[in-house]
């Protein structure tokens, strides 16, 4: 299907309207996933014009997403990644395992941001980070397409690697999403130290409801309600 490629306008207004001369593009993957980290890529590209084909990771095939990337590593003017595990959504919820795993991002850069394009609606990053949020950000802006498809593939990398200790569960085929391999498995074998245990799909799971944690935020409920965040069988 066409699609419009992603543009430097937001960065420009970005540095016309702050003064901003560091711009980064954030995009996260893995927020909805039963198991293993959420992920969060920030970018630096600078106003260079971008590898061609471009936009969010989501829209390209797996091999084009994969050649994109190794592209694109080589191409940012920077890039770094920050993960929170598990345990840590468990334990504080989403949004601020988001805000974790993004600021850990930002800081492994090499030069600090002056400004952050946030995709999405929601700043779940906040100060002292100067952020604009855009809607379809990983469409639209270069910065942040690129976060995009660096993010999920590396991303996709890590959980191939779990896959191959938990050879029944087929992460490296659903990354730690729901399917109905990994559906079996939980029923069969229960979750795994890279599940979440604050997730839905434990309500359904009554041999290992025992295990379910408590999802602390009330975003995060409201959210997993909305069928956002959380899977039923």
């Amino acid at each position: 299907m066409p699609y419009q490629p992603p543009t430097h306008s937001v960065e420009r207004s970005l540095r016309a309207t702050t003064g901003a001369k560091i711009v980064a593009g954030v995009d996260e993957v893995g927020r909805g996933a039963w198991a293993g980290p959420v992920t969060v890529c920030a970018a630096v590209t600078g106003l260079r014009r971008p590898p061609v084909g471009l936009t969010d990771s989501k829209l390209l095939t797996l091999k084009r997403r994969t050649e994109l990337a190794e592209e694109l590593e080589s191409w940012v003017t920077a890039y770094a990644l920050g993960h929170s595990s598990p345990q840590e959504i468990d334990e504080m919820g989403m949004t601020a395992a988001l805000r974790l795993a993004a600021t850990r991002a930002l800081e492994g850069l090499p030069v600090r941001p002056d400004a952050v394009i946030l995709d999405g609606k929601h700043d779940y990053l906040g100060e002292p980070w100067r952020v604009r949020t855009v809607i379809k950000g990983d469409q639209s802006c270069v910065a942040v397409s690129a976060a995009s498809v660096i993010a999920k593939v590396r991303r996709d990398a890590l959980m191939a690697e779990l896959g191959a200790v938990h050879a029944d569960f087929a992460f490296g085929d659903n990354a730690g999403y729901p399917s109905p391999v990994h559906r079996a498995a939980l029923q069969e074998l229960g979750p795994t130290p890279h599940h979440r245990l604050s997730w839905a799909y434990l309500d359904a799971l009554p041999k290992w409801q025992h295990l379910k944690r408590p999802r602390i935020s009330p975003e995060d409920m409201a959210l997993e309600a909305a069928g956002q965040l959380g899977f039923d069988f």
